[in-house]
């Protein structure tokens, strides 16, 4: 897919990996609604993308917010060309800790944020793009037809979750189980579904950090031996979005790191 002239909707637009994802797609020329429940943050970002951005507010959880930020982004761009989801919380409870057991309602929290809400915005995106015309390979006369594509955001702790990760892991889990499905169903109408799994990325979460937690996760990854930047997330997505070969696959953007226990 061409990013120039295409428009995409990022949820969690309004910081770290999303926003990084916004401004690289802005500066491909390509038209982009952030999505984040936090709008001060979104309408932030805009301030310096400019008018080829819209900042919006919305709860991805909800069938509502998410049907009006579909519907605002189509009234001012026209069309939906991709999705990236965001969008997301980390948790961190053990099952049975000091405090006792797990809640239940942090549990579904983290289900409905990460899992429900990815769900909730990729099919009502889909539904939008299925209306967009079926675009050939200009660059190798290939008569492809898409119309589409929806990357979500996965994470290594699917694979490798740690003691008090039980929420996490299990809603990225989720997130990676979705993959391949619903690049099989949407075949049919040229719209491909991706998920990248991050590793331990320098995001605002992170910063918060004691440095010597920081310089003890730094350690953990074989190389570079740094957590990624937000801006090596928005890189594989732009590679995802450009090369249609790529459909149904989770990646790992890890440094080659493999999480243990603790």
């Amino acid at each position: 897919m061409q990013l120039a002239e295409r428009t995409f909707l990022v949820t969690g637009g309004g910081s770290g990996l999303g926003a990084a994802t916004a401004r690289m797609l802005i500066e491909a020329g390509a038209y982009v609604a952030l999505v984040d429940q936090d709008i001060e943050a979104a309408r932030s970002q805009v301030e310096t993308l400019g008018k080829t951005a819209l900042a919006l507010q919305a709860d991805v959880t909800r069938e509502a917010d998410g049907e009006r930020a579909i519907a605002d982004t189509l009234e001012r761009f026209g069309a939906l060309h991709g999705l990236i989801n965001c969008a997301g919380i980390a948790p961190a409870e053990k099952i049975h800790g000091k405090r006792g057991v797990h809640g239940l309602d942090s549990f579904r929290r983290a289900i409905d944020i990460n899992l429900i809400g990815t769900f909730n915005m990729l099919r009502l995106a889909v539904a939008a793009m299925q209306e967009n015309p079926a675009e050939d390979d200009a660059s190798s006369g290939e008569e492809d037809g898409e119309r589409g594509v929806v990357i979500n955001t996965a994470s290594v702790a699917a694979f490798e979750g740690q003691i008090g990760q039980a929420a996490y892991a299990a809603s990225k889990a989720g997130v990676v189980g979705l993959t391949l499905p619903a690049a099989r169903e949407l075949a049919g109408s040229g719209i491909r579904v991706m998920a990248i799994a991050p590793g331990i990325f320098d995001t605002a979460m992170m910063q918060g950090m004691p440095a010597e937690v920081r310089d003890g996760l730094n350690a953990k990854v074989p190389f570079p031996r740094r957590m990624g930047h937000a801006e090596e997330y928005a890189s594989l997505v732009r590679q995802i979005l450009e090369n249609r070969y790529l459909n149904g696959e989770v990646i790992r953007l890890d440094g080659g790191i493999r999480m243990n226990a603790n």
